[in-house]
């Protein structure tokens, strides 16, 4: 094994070689610039900000952990729900302030989700949350109240075990019983009296209480955090982190081998070139992404059940693997990714099988015309699929599926940029801590069938029920499909090796500060 492999393997920690000048000029591995392709709307948690928590400005009243799985934050302990599985009540910490220094307390949490479900924030997570009937402070009188919070060596945000001051006491309740609401719960807090005036989410300032507070944001360019010192978990070591938006993946190459960055997202056919690296290590995590041809209904031929379904049988997934993806991923049917073992459906596949392609087309009435491009009623088969300036993926993967289109008389034009309306769309999905959280926004419209299974199987409480559920909805998605999933990611990362403290995650849909590689870097140290 390499030394780059071995120190990978190790979480960066044990490496021999001595660390290297950071980007900012730091001699010291204090300071850290990475980059990442997309910039946020707003650095709030009511724009998105961090929905999967370890947000680095803000924590939530839980948090996930390396394993995907939840642990306290704000709250003292896990909270409890109504017999009826329609209300949860969580006891918070008393011990907690905000970057302005005011106090942490339930009307911060009350403020916070009211303000996420009022349409005059016009928040993108609004519907998200939309089973909250009421959010309600009902703290009891005023007592002399303690408890003991354990260690845990995974998470970012919890001190040594100590006595912790029990505050406020908060209740949700909900219209129906919902499997992954604790997953909610990892929404960042602000203070009640950031919320006093109800306006557009872009217009709120990001003051939170987590290990890092905003202190430059260049909007286009970069965000810059320093650390916070008052922080209840103990002041981060690396102390300022800059954030870069490069949405180009050459681009952030480039910044790399320039000595700009110590650290960066990239597609894994760029990784691969720091594979030997002495100063990079190259991280590799699961991801719950998949990305898939979005067909429009809007399209006489993107919307024909018969196009679709010859399609999903004419793309060769293996192909795209080896190809755009450069191994680094695996082949994915439905939109439920696989990484979700538990809910994924081994049976709900396609095979690569031009001759059934054709087979399909001929029998829902495209015919072959004389330039090779199949006709119906004197329409083509043909259409414009768009993918994102600078993903080279997307951009792979576009042009991969439309040669496979092409030999079974489909023509595909592929464009850079966002979709016209009736265009197609290279898109990205995926949520690595439970399938409703992705698959029910995505789907619920898409076919009757299919929006019953999603709505069923979000207010099961039973686990089993659930799981038969969502494997029952991908059998029937893939009898009519709605789009054509491609691939299934594993996200890469670069990072310089002048720290210790890196675990991998099962990666979101995008690679982003807020989760991923990053998402613990308050608890990095320097080697």
């Amino acid at each position: 094994m390499s030394s780059g492999a071995l120190c990978t393997v190790l979480g960066l920690v044990g490496c021999t070689a001595a660390p290297t000048p950071t980007a900012s000029g730091s001699t010291d591995s204090t300071a850290l610039v990475l980059a990442v392709p997309s910039e946020p709307a707003n650095v709030h948690p009511l724009a998105g900000y961090g929905k999967n928590g370890a947000a680095q400005v803000y924590d939530g009243l839980l948090e996930h952990q390396a394993d995907s799985g939840l642990r306290t934050a704000l709250a003292v302990e896990m909270p409890t729900p109504s017999p009826d599985g329609k209300s949860w009540t969580v006891k918070l910490r008393g011990d907690v302030r905000f970057h302005d220094g005011s106090a942490f307390d339930g009307q911060d949490v009350v403020a916070t989700y009211r303000a996420l479900l009022d349409a005059a924030y016009d928040s993108p997570l609004r519907d998200r949350y939309s089973m909250i009937t009421a959010i309600t402070d009902v703290t009891p009188p005023p007592a002399t109240t303690t408890t003991t919070v354990p260690p845990s060596s995974s998470s970012r945000a919890v001190p040594p075990p100590r006595t912790v001051p029990v505050g406020s006491t908060v209740r949700f309740d909900l219209s129906q019983p919902y499997a992954p609401f604790l997953d909610l719960l990892a929404l960042g807090i602000v203070p009640s009296e950031t919320l006093a005036q109800p306006g557009p989410v872009a217009e709120l300032k990001p003051v939170g209480t987590g290990p890092y507070q905003v202190e430059n944001w260049q909007r286009g360019t970069s965000l810059t955090l320093r650390a916070n010192t008052s922080y209840f978990g103990g002041a981060p070591t690396v102390s300022k982190v800059t954030v870069e938006f490069v949405p180009d993946d050459d681009a952030r190459v480039k910044r790399i081998k320039d000595g700009k960055l110590d650290s960066a997202a990239l597609p894994p056919a760029q990784a691969k070139s720091f594979e030997q690296s002495d100063v990079f290590a190259v991280l590799r995590q699961r991801s719950a992404a998949v990305r898939a041809i979005q067909m429009p209904v809007g399209n006489a031929v993107t919307a024909d059940a018969h196009i679709r379904l010859a399609l999903n049988y004419a793309v060769n997934r293996k192909s795209m693997i080896d190809g755009p993806i450069a191994g680094h991923g695996i082949e994915a049917f439905t939109p439920l990714s696989p990484v979700l073992a538990e809910f994924y459906e081994p049976t709900a596949k396609f095979s690569y099988d031009v001759p059934t392609a054709k087979s399909l087309l001929d029998s829902g009435g495209w015919v072959t015309g004389s330039n090779g491009i199949r006709t119906k009623n004197g329409v083509p088969a043909q259409f414009v699929l768009a993918y994102p300036a600078g993903d080279t993926v997307a951009r792979d993967l576009a042009t991969s599926f439309a040669a496979d289109a092409d030999a079974v008389g489909v023509k595909v034009q592929t464009r850079v940029g966002a979709a016209a309306t009736g265009e197609a769309a290279v898109i990205g999905s995926g949520d690595p801590f439970d399938p409703d959280l992705a698959l029910y926004p995505l789907m619920r419209s898409a076919d009757p069938k299919i929006t019953t299974s999603l709505n069923a199987a979000r207010a099961m409480t039973d686990p089993a029920q659930r799981v038969a559920e969502y494997r029952k909805l991908q059998r029937t998605y893939i009898e009519a499909p709605t789009m054509v999933v491609l691939v299934g990611l594993e996200h890469t990362y670069v990072l310089r090796r002048n720290w210790t403290g890196y675990q991998a995650v099962v990666d979101a849909d995008s690679q982003d500060p807020t989760w991923g590689a990053w998402w613990n870097l308050s608890r990095w140290q320097p080697r």
